[in-house]
């Protein structure tokens, strides 16, 4: 019984990291004994689970189905043993959280960092990318986005203010092209672009305002995957950039880059904290949650 459960563990692992390696580092085992051990685990189910290449791995049907079948049980075992973490003097034990970059540095840090001080048996892991991870499927304790793209089946805490969205561009470039009074302008100018990591299309600039909502496919010669370089084009003098204003908030306030159509630029739900609303929390994770949620 206890080598099966052990095999049950590692066929999860393998089966979520899409990886042997990136299992066996998990697990804490090479990687031939974690091959062997579903091997072992096929031969005595007498039905294959994972599809093996050189390059690659998938499950087959009854592979799909055991994960998940068995998958979420390890997370409540795993849950409830965090949960024994209320029988310390302190909470302890890891959170993970996935979250776009931006937010990190400038809600996240700064909210946890007193919480780490007083806490040291509490241990943070965060994801930082600009796609939509699967919380539950990628064994995220939480995940952060922006309020209206978070979903319905899911508890959301406010974790920032409103925020706003930014059209700018360096003085140098308004110099050379007459600044946009519309959004339509936009089809004019060389606009810098935002390639989405869930989609894969680009960003539609989104503009509101009294007559209502207004969306712009916008070309340029530049497109970025990421905020921060789409930042430094701007500052460079190659283009319009489009972001929520706080990306660019120093450099406005210090006339690097200058704002443009801010009457179409309403405010919009901020930042979320959002997590399973199945989920047993852990003390740490309460008290993160506490931690970040707006009051």
């Amino acid at each position: 019984m206890k080598r099966n459960l052990n095999d049950l563990l590692s066929f999860v692992t393998v089966a979520r990291e899409g990886s042997f390696t990136r299992a066996a580092a998990q697990l804490g085992v090479t990687q031939p004994a974690l091959s062997q051990a579903i091997t072992g685990l096929e031969n005595r189910m007498k039905i294959r689970l994972i599809t093996r290449t050189t390059r690659s791995l998938s499950l087959t049907a009854a592979g799909e189905r055991l994960l998940q079948a068995i998958g979420n049980r390890f997370d409540e075992i795993e849950s409830e043993l965090e949960m024994l973490t209320e029988l310390r003097d302190k909470p302890a034990g890891t959170v993970r959280i996935t979250c776009g970059p931006n937010v990190l540095q400038s809600i996240l840090l700064p909210k946890l960092a007193p919480l780490l001080r007083e806490y040291p048996d509490i241990n943070l892991e965060f994801d930082a990318n600009h796609g939509f991870r699967n919380i539950v499927a990628d064994r995220f304790d939480a995940g952060v986005r922006l309020g209206d793209t978070i979903d319905k089946d899911m508890i959301a805490v406010p974790i920032g203010p409103p925020l706003r969205m930014a059209a700018v561009a360096s003085a140098d470039y308004f110099s050379r092209h007459p600044a946009p009074h519309t959004p339509h302008d936009l089809v004019r100018h060389n606009c810098i672009n935002m390639r989405q990591a869930s989609s894969g299309g680009l960003y539609v600039w989104e503009f509101d305002q009294d007559t209502g909502p207004v969306n712009v496919r916008v070309n340029g010669q530049l497109t970025f995957n990421t905020s921060a370089h789409m930042v430094d084009a701007a500052l460079a003098g190659l283009g319009i950039a489009f972001l929520p204003a706080e990306e660019f908030a120093p450099h406005i306030e210090e006339g690097r880059l200058i704002q443009v159509l801010e009457s179409w630029c309403a405010p919009f739900p901020g930042y979320y904290l959002y997590y399973p609303s199945r989920k047993q929390p852990s003390p740490a994770f309460r008290l993160v949650v506490d931690a970040l949620r707006v009051t």
